[in-house]
């Protein structure tokens, strides 16, 4: 194990996780007033309506499926019931399901940024850093699941990435059980570290402010001005 091994697979995801919390601390004691994302609806919807749709609807349970593959240790799986098999299964055609829709919506939404010269110039450099980062982190992701595992299907991410993962947060790293991972799984892995990192100083925070206080928040009344009339 080598210098470059510890940097990527110890230092570099606990770099990324202090700058992670550490900047959305900052970035909310500081900077509240710009902790939103700039909508550019009104100057292009169609695209916008359908890309949007698509990429959350597919990265809900991406999510999920990533959760539960790197979280949830492969014992345990199969303690209830959920054999090898069918969790390859799964993960197979269900995340690859949702990973298309998502991979679609990103491509229409990267598309949109990228080409209507409006919402480009309403655009900032991070919005357009954070478009192509998220698009080339699923079309990794897509082709570790898909061509990776078809070409190497020997290989197992839960007895790999999984454990090394966990073990991050139990602050026993192991950049050893990185080393036989393949080379898309690893850009996949440390791309995805590096958006956490980019995460706080980017339109990202807004995932954070989700408006609850609406559920309970009283009708506004809107009264017509009879006197505009006379």
């Amino acid at each position: 194990m080598n210098w470059l091994d510890q940097f990527l697979w110890v230092i570099f995801p606990y770099l990324c996780m202090v700058i992670f919390v550490g900047g959305h601390i900052y970035r909310y004691r500081h900077d509240q007033f710009n902790w939103t994302a700039k909508s550019s609806e009104f100057i292009e919807k169609k695209h916008l309506k359908l890309g949007s749709l698509m990429f959350h609807l597919g990265i809900i349970p991406v999510i999920g499926g990533h959760i539960a593959g790197l979280g949830i240790p492969k014992e345990w799986m199969e303690a209830i019931g959920v054999s090898d098999h069918l969790y390859h299964i799964g993960a197979m055609y269900i995340g690859s399901l949702f990973g298309f829709l998502t991979l679609g919506g990103m491509l229409l939404l990267t598309a949109r940024r990228l080409t209507i010269r409006n919402v480009r110039k309403l655009s900032s450099a991070s919005d357009i850093i954070v478009n192509l980062l998220l698009l080339f982190i699923v079309l990794m992701g897509m082709y570790s699941t898909i061509v990776t595992n078809v070409v190497d299907p020997a290989f197992d991410y839960r007895s790999t990435i999984s454990v090394w993962f966990r073990n991050l947060f139990i602050l026993r790293p192991d950049a050893g059980l990185m080393g036989t991972v393949p080379i898309s799984f690893q850009i996949h892995i440390l791309a995805g570290f590096f958006i956490f990192a980019l995460w706080p100083f980017t339109r990202l925070v807004h995932v954070w402010s989700v408006p609850l206080n609406y559920v309970g928040r009283s009708y506004i009344l809107y009264r017509k001005n009879r006197k505009q009339g006379m």
